[in-house]
């Protein structure tokens, strides 16, 4: 099986393809410091990009990793999260609390989607 990979540089793919699979790095948002809730919207308008690349959309997710600095940020980051899913097509999820590379990072998520 043939592995296509998106957005690469010599430490790491932004998506990796193998088989009927897009797996997406882990994504963060641009603007550090912007808030949680700005931040998710940011890291998913780059999922929504990504998986249209891969031939995918966010109907098709089938994981989200989710780390957040705080996990009292947890209704923060939900907010965005509970709006952008698509209705009825949820993924299995983890939530977790890590510490940051960078001090303005609030948030940032993984995620894996089927492709037809």
């Amino acid at each position: 099986m043939t592995i296509k990979r998106i957005d690469t540089n010599h430490r790491m793919s932004k998506v990796v393809i193998h088989g009927n699979v897009a797996h997406l790095s882990g994504l963060v948002g641009d603007d550090l410091y912007a808030s949680t809730t700005d931040q998710t919207n940011q890291i998913l308008v780059h999922i929504d990009d990504y998986l249209a690349q891969a031939g995918t959309d966010k109907s098709k997710l089938l994981t989200a990793q989710i780390w957040l600095d705080d996990i009292r940020k947890f209704d923060e980051m939900n907010v965005a999260w509970d709006a952008w899913l698509s209705p009825g097509n949820s993924p299995t999820r983890a939530c977790v609390e890590s510490r940051m590379a960078n001090p303005g990072i609030f948030v940032e998520i993984l995620v894996t989607a089927a492709i037809d």
